[in-house]
């Protein structure tokens, strides 16, 4: 299955004793990420940096694509993969050598994808998500409303799980372990596997994460989802020794008792958030929700403590009818409000879900969401939407 891309070439050229910066091909392949060995043609790919006019080409039937450039293929360039019916793909290079999948858009509003790439070694990554009386891997690849779609044991993946739906009160834990050296808690191989996992809700890519490098350890604990629906961050790597499939004690310790990364944002990153989420406010009043998203996430990406900013992203991705992302974005914006005004965003922010749910008519998870608001901050207008579920027959 695996592509046989050539090795990008370092070339420079001299010419008439001006040194300047010659074009590189960087080489990718594009995959579904929920149809095994499936190739995409006809995705748009950009290769982009600060700066530097960037390159777009279009796959091939076998997916695969070369783009010239004199962009260097380092931590500084982005790549982009763009298809109708597709999620955007965003990915930090270098990427030359590469494999990514794309993931097809979500119509659930309770759905989540785990789409997992890594490099060429080692040959065998397996995704793993725990939940209660749950535990879907390549050895139990259903369960209560989720799914392994891909399994993959030579290099570069996909692995993807898909979560049909999110089931409120129940904490889900994903974790990547390295199963080509299983037993060996003192491997390197996962750190250096340059491993990517991307996680989508509806239609966008809303979670990245990047393996820790030099670290050692055979189990990459990436994040849970919590009972509420909080994305919680560990982005951390451990040891394991067990071969049996990782359904031992040792394995859903760790799963169980992560410690959630602590991340510190500089006073400047915060007043820069602040500035962005202020763009943002003035774009979503002007109507112009995807430039108010953008800004948004601009400013979360500074301070992902940002509880205001996260509310404010939930009020755009519904106005531009992205409910399923503006469940997420309330839910975290309900987990990281604080201080004075911290019942009043809660209150409104599960009232926002509460109204999402009711349009979709799912009428019980709206009066869940409705009856949160009322808990929070008493309003006649919560107590009114209780009574329209009620007549729906949510109990």
């Amino acid at each position: 299955m695996k592509n046989s891309l050539f090795k990008l070439t370092a070339l420079s050229l001299l010419c008439y004793g001006i040194s300047v910066h010659a074009e590189t091909a960087v080489n990718i392949q594009i995959l579904s990420a929920t149809v095994k060995d499936q190739k995409i043609d006809n995705a748009s790919v950009i290769l982009q940096k600060n700066g530097e006019q960037s390159v777009t080409a279009s796959t091939d039937a076998q997916g695969q694509v070369s783009l010239k450039s004199a962009i260097t293929d380092d931590a500084t360039a982005l790549l982009i993969v763009k298809k109708q019916g597709y999620s955007d793909l965003v990915v930090k290079c270098p990427c030359a050598g590469m494999t990514y999948a794309i993931s097809p858009v979500m119509k659930n509003l309770d759905g989540l994808r785990i789409v997992l790439n890594w490099g060429a070694n080692p040959l065998d990554l397996d995704s793993h998500i725990v939940y209660p009386n749950n535990h879907i891997y390549f050895e139990n690849m259903k369960g209560t409303d989720a799914l392994l779609d891909v399994d993959d044991t030579t290099s570069f993946g996909p692995e993807t799980i898909t979560i049909e739906r999110k089931h409120d009160n129940e904490r889900y834990v994903y974790a990547v372990h390295n199963y080509s050296e299983g037993s060996n808690p003192n491997s390197t191989s996962l750190s250096a596997s340059q491993a990517k996992v991307f996680v989508y809700v509806g239609q966008t890519l809303i979670k990245t994460y990047y393996v820790p490098q030099n670290k050692v350890g055979n189990l990459w604990a990436v994040f849970a989802v919590t009972e509420t629906g909080e994305f919680q961050d560990f982005n951390t790597i451990k040891g394991v020794t067990s071969e049996k499939r990782l359904q031992t004690d040792e394995f859903q310790g760790i799963a169980n008792n992560a410690t959630v990364e602590t991340v510190a944002y500089s006073a400047d990153s915060q007043t820069n958030a602040k500035e962005l989420n202020k763009q943002g406010e003035q774009a979503y009043h002007a109507k112009n929700y995807d430039e108010a998203i953008r800004l948004y996430k601009a400013a979360i990406d500074l301070d992902g403590n940002y509880g205001q900013a996260y509310s404010n992203l939930g009020l755009a991705f519904q106005k531009a009818n992205n409910v399923s992302e503006a469940l997420w974005a309330n839910r975290k914006a309900i987990a990281l409000a604080t201080g004075d005004t911290a019942a009043a965003v809660r209150a409104s922010s599960h009232y926002n879900n509460g109204k999402i749910y009711e349009d979709a008519k799912q009428w019980d998870d709206a009066l869940r969401e409705y009856h949160y608001a009322k808990r929070e901050k008493e309003n006649d207008v919560y107590d009114k939407a209780i009574q329209r579920m009620q007549k729906q027959g949510a109990k």
